[in-house]
Parts: C-alpha cells; structure tokens; sequence
C-alpha cells in the first residue's frame, strides 16, 4: 500500500515523494528569494536594485533601468537590452526566458507571462514559452503579454492591451485580444530614452 500520493490522488513510489520532496523545499527557497527581491525592488534607488537583480541572476544591459516595485519569478531567466527603461510595479514571469531587446519603454503595471495553465489538460499542468521583445518597442501600462509572443522591432502596444499572438515589425496593437490598428511611420528609430525618473 503506498504512502504517498500525488496532488491528483496517484501514488507514488519512494524515489518520485523524494523527488517531489526535493522540490517542494527548493520552491520554499524559491520563494523566500523572490520575497527578497519584492523588499528590494521597493529600494528607491536604482543602482541598489539593480546590483540585487544582477545578483540573482537577471541580465541587464548598460543604461537600462527597471522601476521600483518590480516582481519576478526566476530572475536568472530575464534578458533586458541597453538603454530600456522598465515601468513601475510590472511582472516579468522567468518560468521560461525572455528578452527585452534595446532602448525598449514599458510602462507601469504590465505583466509578462511566459507560462499558463493547460485547461485541457487532466491535470491542470503548466506549459511555457519564451517571450521575445524587439528593439524600439513601447509597451502602454496595464498591458498583459502572454506566453510564446514575439514582439517585433519598433511596435506599439496600446495601454491595457493582452497581447496573444506575434506583433509585427512596426505594427500599432490594442484591445482585448490585441489586434493591429495602425503602423508606425517611423522606420529607422535611433532614438534614446530620456532618464529614468531618480527615486522611482
């Protein structure tokens, strides 16, 4: 008679609880690391933050700057660019990687996700995707960007939008699910942020 079971009722031999014990006290790690980073991430000053977000893993590329009151979830996974400026309070899910390319503008509260839920599936169980952002972006706040979408150099997504699929070069999106609205003239961005605001 087993001992164990899974969260679906199926038992488990010895060596799959140990495994899954293993688990279960690496994600408590997990977890107190990112309740680490939120603390941090609420720091007002920049070059503190970021020495953290450097520590734990996250990629950032010279310039680049990240907002206070960002959340992760594994860092180590995250790729930012030169020159991108990350909004307040967003989300940047690291189940999968992604990567924000160079002199990208996010603005406040967007999440990215890079894994969701199955629905179909009989378990519930997790799949994910990496998430591509090109060059010259500028993502609206409140966007929602779900797993496997690649956003493609110099496009607009427009405040509030979930972004479910690809976004072309130089297309404008918006709306629930995005869809393009429009094109942008500019075709051969060379532009630079303007400076991360200093205590934010």
């Amino acid at each position: 008679m087993a001992i164990f079971y899974d969260r679906m009722g199926k038992p488990l031999d010895n060596r799959e609880a140990s495994q899954r014990i293993l688990n279960r006290f690496l994600n408590w790690v997990l977890d107190l690391e990112l309740l680490f980073l939120t603390w941090i991430g609420l720091i007002p000053s920049h070059f503190i933050r970021l020495f953290f977000y450097k520590l734990e893993g996250v990629k950032i590329g010279k310039g680049s700057r990240i907002h206070i009151g960002a959340r992760f979830f594994f860092p180590a996974n995250i790729e930012i660019g030169e020159g991108s400026i990350i909004g307040d309070n967003v989300f940047l899910d690291g189940r999968d990687k992604i990567k924000i390319g160079d002199h990208v503008d996010i603005a406040s509260e967007v999440m990215i996700y890079n894994s969701e839920h199955d629905v179909n599936s009989d378990d519930f169980h997790a799949t994910v995707a990496t998430v591509e952002i090109g060059d010259y972006v500028f993502i609206g706040p409140r966007v929602i960007i779900l797993p496997g979408v690649k956003i493609g150099k110099g496009a607009v997504v427009g405040a509030g939008a979930v972004v479910t699929k690809n976004v072309e070069e130089f297309k404008i999106v918006g709306g629930v699910p995005a869809q393009v609205i429009g094109e942008r003239k500019l075709k051969d961005p060379k532009y630079r942020l303007g400076r991360a605001r200093l205590f934010q």
